[in-house]
């Protein structure tokens, strides 16, 4: 099964209201915003990332911000954290970088969602390269009962 395919599927799952945008190449956050009808900062990117050895977890990051690693370190209580390469986030999650959703992830893996993100509508990758579904962001930390914490500062 396919990226898109698997996280539609488990969107359908869900059994949250989800809308599926599909869009061609875009070039930055803003052309993304625009195709998606939200504005930058409902964009999700989701951000596979290496607690330790086969230990790794999602962080589900507003377009507008990126991860505060000293305030993601102190959530988390560890003293090192990294991104694995491509090819590893490909193993874990089944999913490329750029396509990479909590949503039909080959691994279940822990998810933290920045409390940014709360109380809007948002768009998250959707399993493949201009495919997003657009979400209440609060159904969505339900559903994969994520941990919602201030992990981020404005980019």
């Amino acid at each position: 099964m396919d990226g898109e395919t698997r996280a539609t599927q488990a969107l359908r799952d869900s059994g949250m209201e989800y809308t599926i945008t599909r869009h061609g190449k875009v070039g930055s956050l803003e052309e993304a915003a625009a195709a998606r009808g939200v504005e930058p900062a409902d964009i999700i990117k989701t951000l596979v990332v290496r607690r330790g050895e086969d230990d790794h977890l999602f962080v589900l990051v507003p377009g507008d911000r990126q991860i505060s690693w000293p305030k993601l370190r102190a959530h988390l209580d560890v003293n090192r954290l990294s991104l694995p390469d491509k090819d590893v986030a490909r193993e874990v999650t089944g999913y490329e970088r750029g396509t990479i959703t909590p949503f039909g992830s080959l691994t279940q893996l822990p998810v933290i969602a920045d409390s940014s993100m709360a109380g809007r509508i948002v768009s998250i990758g959707a399993g493949a390269h201009g495919v997003a579904a657009t979400v209440d962001a609060d159904a969505a930390i339900i559903r994969l009962g994520a941990d919602v914490a201030d992990v981020t500062d404005p980019a």
